[in-house]
C-alpha cells in the first residue's frame, strides 16, 4: 500500500513563512496532507496560488491577524467542513470558525484544529478553553464513528505529560499544562483516541513549540510538546512512524512551532 505523510505545523502566519514552506513542500520530505494553523489572514488573503503551484489543493478558513486553519492536500478531499458544527458560543463564531477543519478523504477524515491557548488561569478564556475541548469530543461524536479512520492533528494547546515539557515543576499553572486541561484533553481522546506521536516517539526532549523569548530555546531544547498527531485505533496501526521537523524551526524567520509528521499506509 501507498505510504501517506500527514502533517500539522502552526506557522503563526502562513504568508510570513512561505519562504520555509517554500523549501519544505519543494523536498522530498514534503507531506501528502498538511495541517495549518494560525494562518492569520482573511480567505481572500490566503496564498492559494502558491501551494496549487506546487501541486496541492487547499481548503481554508481564516481572519486577520489571528487564528486560521487550512488544509492543503496532493488529493482534492472528498468533503470539508469549519468550525465545530454546534450553536457555538455568542461573539466567538467568527474565531471558532477559523480554528477547525474536518476534512474528508476517501475512508480517512482529517480533524485540524488550533484549540485556544488560554491566556491564563483566571483569564475568561481558560474556562472557555476547556469547553472548546470538550465541544471538539462532541464534535467527533456527532461527526465520526470511533471505528472510523480518523486523525486529529493540530496545536492543541495542551502538553499532557510530565515529559511533554521543561521544567515540568515550574508550570504546573500554566494554561496549557494545568491539570484541568490534561484531564480535558484526557477525557476527549476518551472517545477512542491514542496518542500516534508517543506511540512512535516515546522518549524524553521531543518538543514542537520553542518560545521565542527564551534565549537560544532550540538549541538547548528549552521545549513543549503541543502539537499532536492523535488517532483512532484504526488510523494509529497503519502509521508507521513520526518525525519533527526540527530544522524548520531553526530556519530564517521562522514560526515558534515547527511541523510534525506521521507517516500512513493507506
Amino acid at each position: 500500500m501507498p505510504m501517506t505523510d500527514i502533517a500539522t505545523f502552526n506557522v503563526n502566519s502562513v504568508k510570513s513563512r512561505l519562504p520555509i514552506l517554500d523549501v519544505w513542500l519543494s523536498s522530498e520530505n514534503a507531506p501528502d496532507i498538511l495541517c495549518l494553523q494560525e494562518t492569520k489572514c482573511r480567505d481572500e488573503d490566503f496564498p492559494a496560488a502558491f501551494f496549487e503551484d506546487k501541486g496541492y489543493h487547499c481548503v481554508f478558513k481564516g481572519m486577520k491577524s489571528y487564528n486560521g486553519v487550512a488544509v492543503v492536500s496532493r488529493a482534492e478531499p472528498d468533503e470539508f467542513e469549519f468550525g465545530l458544527c454546534d450553536e457555538g458560543e455568542e461573539g466567538r463564531e467568527e474565531s471558532e470558525n477559523a480554528r477547525v477543519a474536518r476534512v474528508r478523504f476517501g475512508g480517512l477524515t482529517v480533524l485540524n484544529t488550533y484549540i485556544p491557548q488560554g491566556k491564563e488561569i483566571d483569564n475568561p478564556d481558560y474556562p472557555y478553553k476547556l469547553r472548546f475541548i470538550g465541544r471538539v469530543k462532541r464534535l467527533l461524536e456527532r461527526k465520526c464513528s470511533s471505528s472510523d479512520r480518523v486523525v486529529w492533528l493540530g496545536d492543541l494547546n495542551v502538553a499532557p505529560t510530565d515529559i511533554d515539557v521543561t521544567n515540568p515543576k515550574n508550570k504546573k499553572d500554566h494554561v496549557c499544562f494545568h491539570e484541568d486541561v490534561k484531564e480535558a484533553l484526557a477525557r476527549a481522546m476518551s472517545w477512542g483516541l491514542v496518542d500516534i506521536f508517543r506511540e512512535h516517539l516515546p522518549g524524553e526532549g521531543q518538543y514542537t513549540f520553542w518560545d521565542y523569548r527564551v534565549k537560544d530555546s532550540l538549541s538547548r531544547n528549552i521545549g513543549w510538546r503541543i502539537d499532536h498527531i492523535l488517532g483512532t485505533e484504526s488510523a494509529a496501526e497503519l502509521c508507521k512512524g513520526v518525525r519533527v521537523e526540527r530544522g524548520l524551526r531553526a530556519m530564517d524567520r521562522p514560526s515558534d512551532h515547527t511541523a510534525v509528521v506521521g507517516t500512513f499506509e493507506l
